[in-house]
């Protein structure tokens, strides 16, 4: 297999694109920065095709190694033929290699192995030759193997061990696998059962069948989830005389030879014993990790989406982290991210402390000037944001509110890095300050929590935990990138997750800054232990300088394109101080004038590097998550009671699973968008319509109190 030449074919792009881009790759660099810094190499590919690419390309490598292996395997028995080995290159997954190399493996103790040692084998090998005349006949041949020595008393079981060697035979037969597996996967039927005498979440599943190319992925992983919880018992089936017609045909001669009777049965065996079990668990296999790769990359695009979610800079926030019996913590975080006040209140049962709760939140409100509270949303969360409500209701401030998910607060207040960030908070006054600080900048402190933890994903438990922190880490990594890193002020769990960095570098980072104080310059950065040439040139684009002599540490400009960029600014007139005091914001019109491909020539740049360097310039240190929609932020409160069908409602998405959309609308339960009710027009998959993050205006279908289910729809009022 050509592997650059399939790359190129699959993703649609050109062998000598696919070839450069699989090089840099191979080198070392990193995803985020072969979509940044080499988009004249890659030909501007993103960093979702780049991942994709890269994960395909390691797939087809798999399988060129297991290929190698297995014609190295069969080639140490001396048994390689042409045949084998034109099988063995056209094999495309690692079953038909596998299938291939099955009748040379070294085999477990089997009925057929019996047999062999028992010597039935050139009988069976007589049987299945199904000649026309068998003289002497079949049965009287049997009786010559009659040895109480080897186990075989009688003709009858020397015909039964023949029977079971063809059985196996039959079964190590790649090509029959193969058509069998599309077979039953083409015409198969998944089905479940109730497997004990109790209701759950599985029910819709207590007497279900579908055809299984019909099987809806989250169905697949409710199934596996529900089989293995012992809710269910789950089987494929498909019609025998699909499988067995095949059979027949592909094995008896169909000339009326006395052995016929023999091999049917041995067809019979082989398929019910041993076919239709292995491949119903490689089907199943199959299904699962076809499902399980799909959520990955939906709990991929979730998590992207929720980490790069529009921060709210500039606020003073006071962190709200729900209790009862140990009371509401408060955090009050300054506009810098600094923790500067806390206390605890008990405003709720079992104390209800109520007015003096009220004072010292009024007290904390006033000396630290607090622009918004971030509720947890959590135990207690509701009777805190009736409180709250009441409370900005008493005081002159323009306070707002918002409740914010907590989903994985617990995880980190508990972890080693938060206890090295506040040694003296307990676990709960750490979660709210990890609250607050969510809310200002998402993407900061959510990537201090396990991605498992944040709650955007289905099913995330169920799934191979090595592939989905692989995809989750790489959305995390690009997200990071993107955005950009103070080296000043920033975590070394946030720093880890530049390109070329990792953890014992970014905890250099942290020791070299405390140490010989803030940053002056990138080209600093190369005095830090563990970081060299190569690390410095992956991780220097993504790290920011605020307050550097030279401007460009503070952009997306790369180190190496400095010189460039420079001659750029002199062609068109401008300085770097113009560039500081944000006077470029005609850069890009001027460039266009003289022509992108001329400028960049004159520059000795490509055109994809000449716009990054005019968009950095024109805006220097901007954040790209500005552009999106700030949080909604509320004066008062809405209960579940005062919901009421066709009550029009803003909302947030909160996350996208294969159904529809879960969205907050304030009233401590999220409401489910179906799928069916996120458009007028039709919808494939709900993430064609929403992202996490998203602010979308929504009208209530239906209210289930007492159940606490909420239905909404975003179609118009006369579609729905």
């Amino acid at each position: 297999m050509n592997i650059i030449e399939k790359l190129a074919e699959e993703f649609k792009l050109k062998t000598e694109q696919v070839e450069k881009t699989v090089a840099l790759i191979d080198e070392g660099n990193t995803i985020p920065f072969i979509a940044r810094y080499r988009k004249e190499v890659t030909g501007s590919l993103d960093d979702n095709i780049l991942r994709d690419l890269n994960d395909r390309l390691n797939f087809l490598r798999n399988i060129e190694k297991r290929k190698q292996e297995v014609f190295d395997l069969i080639s140490a028995q001396e048994k390689m033929t042409p045949e084998i080995e034109a099988a063995i290159a056209a094999a495309v997954t690692i079953t038909e290699v596998d299938d291939i190399y099955r009748p040379f493996r070294p085999h477990r103790k089997t009925r057929a192995s019996v047999a062999r040692e028992k010597g039935l084998e050139p009988l069976a090998e007589l049987i299945f030759a199904q000649k026309e005349v068998y003289e002497p006949s079949i049965e009287e041949e049997a009786e010559k193997y009659i040895d109480e020595e080897k186990g075989v008393a009688s003709a009858e079981e020397a015909l039964a061990g023949a029977k079971d060697i063809i059985a196996e035979n039959v079964s190590d037969n790649a090509e029959f696998r193969k058509e069998l597996r599309r077979l039953t996967f083409e015409f198969g039927t998944l089905s479940t059962k109730q497997a004990k005498e109790e209701d759950s979440v599985y029910a819709q599943y207590y007497d279900y069948s579908e055809a299984l190319k019909k099987v809806l992925p989250h169905r697949v992983l409710a199934i596996n989830r529900g089989e293995k919880e012992e809710f269910l018992k789950v089987n494929i089936t498909v019609a025998s005389e699909i499988v067995l017609n095949y059979l027949f045909s592909q094995v008896l001669l169909g000339n009326k030879s006395p052995a016929e009777t023999y091999v049917s049965a041995a067809i019979l065996d082989s398929y019910d014993r041993l076919i239709a079990p292995s491949i119903e668990r490689e089907i199943r296999n199959d299904i699962f990790d076809n499902a399980s790769e799909g959520a990955i990359k939906l709990f991929a695009d979730n998590l992207s989406h929720l980490l790069m979610q529009s921060p709210l800079k500039g606020k003073t926030v006071l962190g709200f982290d729900p209790g009862y019996a140990h009371g509401c913590k408060l955090a009050v975080v300054d506009k810098t991210g600094k923790v500067v006040d806390t206390a605890v209140i008990y405003p709720v049962k079992p104390r209800e402390e109520t007015e003096k709760s009220k004072a010292i939140m009024k007290r904390l409100i006033t000396k630290n000037r607090v622009d918004v509270i971030a509720i947890g949303n959590g135990t207690a969360s509701k009777e805190s944001e009736i409180f709250v409500a009441e409370l900005l209701r008493e005081i002159p401030e323009d306070v707002k509110y918002i409740v914010v998910s907590e989903a994985g607060a617990s995880i980190y207040s508990a972890s080693k890095l938060a206890a090295e960030e506040f040694p003296e908070f307990d676990v709960m006054q750490r979660s709210a300050v990890s609250i607050a600080r969510r809310l200002q900048d998402p993407l900061a402190e959510l990537i201090k929590i396990d991605p498992k933890g944040i709650g955007v994903g289905q099913y995330q438990h169920d799934m191979k935990q090595a592939r989905l922190d692989e995809a989750l880490g790489g959305v995390v990594e690009d997200c990071v990138n993107a955005v950009g890193v103070d080296v000043n002020t920033a975590s070394y769990s946030l720093l880890s997750y530049i390109s070329g960095i990792n953890i014992t570098s970014a905890r250099n980072i942290v020791k070299y800054r405390e140490e010989n104080g803030e940053f002056t310059s990138r080209a600093q950065l190369l005095k830090v232990p563990r970081i060299g040439a190569k690390a410095y040139e992956q991780a220097a684009g993504f790290l920011r300088v605020p307050g550097a002599k030279e401007i460009l540490d503070n952009t997306g400009v790369h180190p190496e394109s400095y010189a460039a960029a420079g001659a750029l600014l002199e062609m068109f007139g401008y300085t770097r101080e113009d560039v500081a005091e944000g006077k470029l914001r005609e850069l890009g019109a001027k460039v266009q004038k003289s022509g992108d491909a001329a400028v960049a020539e004159k520059l000795g740049i490509g055109v994809p590097t000449l716009r990054d360097i005019v968009g950095e310039l024109e805006k220097p240190g901007r954040d790209i998550r500005d552009t999106l929609p700030p949080p909604v932020l509320r004066d008062d409160i809405l209960s579940l009671e005062d919901l009421k069908p066709d009550m029009e409602l803003t909302g947030t998405v909160r996350n996208v699973i294969d159904f529809g959309a879960f969205v907050d609308i304030g009233v401590h339960q999220d409401g489910l968008v179906h799928i069916s009710q996120l458009s007028d027009r039709f919808v494939k998959h709900p993430s064609d319509v929403v992202k996490v993050g998203d602010i979308v205006k929504v009208r209530v279908l239906a209210v289930d109190v007492p159940k606490k289910r909420i239905s909404l729809t975003m179609r118009s009022k006369q579609k729905a």
